[in-house]
């Protein structure tokens, strides 16, 4: 699935829906025993209550988009109508921060390399102490 960064938004928002967002939470939340498309709908859909509705086929395309990109993976289980997926992360929350971070910075590098370098300096000069900090890291 491919990332579509909204810097005017906050959060998970900058890349993802309310929804999506809400089944990445049901998905990490379980993370040990797994969850099926039908669960993690059915808190979505709750916790949008009133705000908007989404279909089942919504969610499914996109747990299946995030297995694609690494960021769940499923088994396959038997059940009453035949095969269903379970998901599990394959990132966790922060995991997640990291992947869209870097899938950000390698896309502007790739692109736009002296820009994006110089638009990195001149950012952690007002934010000594992130600077820092990625020293420490170097």
């Amino acid at each position: 699935m491919p990332i579509v960064f909204d810097p005017g938004k906050e959060g998970l928002e900058k890349v993802l829906r309310d929804y999506q967002i809400e089944a990445l939470r049901v998905v990490w939340a379980n993370a040990e025993r797994g969850v099926t498309s039908r669960e993690v709908w059915e808190s979505v859909k709750k916790a949008l209550e009133g705000v908007k509705t989404i279909s089942r086929a919504s969610i499914i395309n996109f747990l299946n988009a995030m297995c694609d990109d690494g960021i769940l993976r499923y088994k396959e289980e038997t059940c009453k109508g035949g095969m269903r997926r379970k998901y599990f992360p394959a990132l966790d929350e922060e995991g997640f921060k990291k992947y869209i971070a870097q899938t950000v910075i390698e896309s502007l590098l790739r692109d736009f390399p002296e820009q994006t370098l110089e638009a990195i300096r001149e950012t952690l000069g007002r934010y000594p102490e992130l600077a820092d900090k990625l020293r420490s890291l170097l």
